[in-house]
């Protein structure tokens, strides 16, 4: 077991997550115990109580509590990747250059790991490592059950850059939707505050968002303004709508609650949406039965930003999941013909 021990943190680790930086030092630690760390303030940084995933700045100290040596337990060993998963992944490739690749992810996987998931994006980065020395790095995430467009760094500069950049809003995302319903107006933004709502479950099983009316939100221990943009695209008379939505901030299931707390949950989303066949027009169920999947329809459209590295503009898109695909063919809605960004379309 080792010492007490002060790093600094160079200038080179900037903006990175605190787990992550860790456990590039001391590789032999596991996530759990460094969440663990966190949450008993064993870890901190200049002195004060942190959590796994805050960032680093320059020149900051990170005290380091006492740490088995790697021959002290058994290092946590990483699965290996299949074939088919390696396939997988790579097929998943919709752009790639010297620095940057952007994934069609596909629903159903999710981009970190957690509780009882092995099989994860990051996991498989690996197999997207090509050309270069070290596998490329997460940027910003999607929820296990969304796919679209979803971009990874090929190296820590460009990792730095692309997440101030998400950071900032310095990007323009479009995801499209079926939902239960059509709202009216076709056309507006949503400004309901969200705070979370802790789960029941032995490890918090069940945690989910709640709305919080505008102007209670300051005074709401714990909520966080949220503002998303919607546009209808397609109706199918009052029974379903096809949407864009534009999550103007970037707050956990942001856009599955709002859509629910407006009356009109998103396809699929029993979380926020409940499981309800029965939907006359009013919004009411996420459920549209029939031969319509029971999957999440929300897909990470596009994606805009202005590249890192070039600066020149980078429009990415992605095709719609297969589950979408059935029913976007139901409701005979064309992809093609839809605007780039429907929100200058509408305008």
């Amino acid at each position: 077991m080792s010492g007490v021990q002060t790093l600094t943190v160079a200038e080179g680790d900037v903006d990175q997550r605190l787990d992550r930086w860790l456990r590039r030092q001391f590789p032999h630690v596991p996530q759990g115990r460094i969440e663990k760390m966190c949450r008993k303030g064993e870890l901190r940084v200049d002195g004060g109580r942190v959590k796994a995933s805050t960032r680093l700045e320059a020149g900051q100290q990170v005290r380091i509590p006492p740490l088995p040596e790697p021959g002290q337990r058994p290092a946590e060993e990483k699965p290996a990747i299949t074939e088919a998963d390696a396939r997988m992944i790579r097929a998943a490739v919709i752009y790639r250059d010297a620095h940057v690749i952007a994934l069609n992810k596909p629903p159903g996987l999710p981009v970190q790991g957690g509780s009882k998931q092995t099989r994860h994006v990051d996991g498989l980065a690996e197999a997207l490592r090509f050309d270069a020395d070290e596998k490329p790095r997460l940027v910003h995430r999607l929820d296990k059950d969304t796919s679209g467009v979803l971009l990874l760094a090929r190296s820590r500069s460009v990792a730095a850059s692309l997440t101030a950049a998400f950071r900032h809003r310095d990007t323009r995302k479009i995801y499209w939707a079926a939902i239960a319903g059509v709202p009216s107006p076709r056309m507006g933004t949503i400004r309901f505050g969200l705070v979370k709502a802790p789960g029941h479950g032995k490890g918090g099983e069940g945690e989910k968002m709640l709305c919080v009316h505008p102007g209670q939100i300051d005074a709401t221990p714990g909520a966080k303004h949220a503002t998303t943009d919607y546009a209808v695209i397609e109706a199918a008379g009052t029974r379903a709508a096809w949407v864009a939505l534009v999550p103007v901030t970037g707050r956990t299931h942001q856009l599955r609650a709002h859509m629910a707390e407006i009356g009109h949950p998103i396809v699929g989303d029993g979380k926020y949406g409940g499981s309800g066949q029965e939907n006359l027009g009013d919004g009411w169920g996420a459920q549209l039965g029939g031969e319509v999947s029971r999957k999440l329809h929300l897909h990470a459209r596009s994606l805009s930003l202005t590249h890192p590295v070039t600066g020149a503009r980078l429009h990415l898109s992605a095709p719609l999941p297969a589950h979408m695909e059935r029913t976007w063919e139901m409701f005979q809605w064309q992809p093609s013909e839809a605007p780039d960004d429907p929100f200058e379309a509408l305008e």
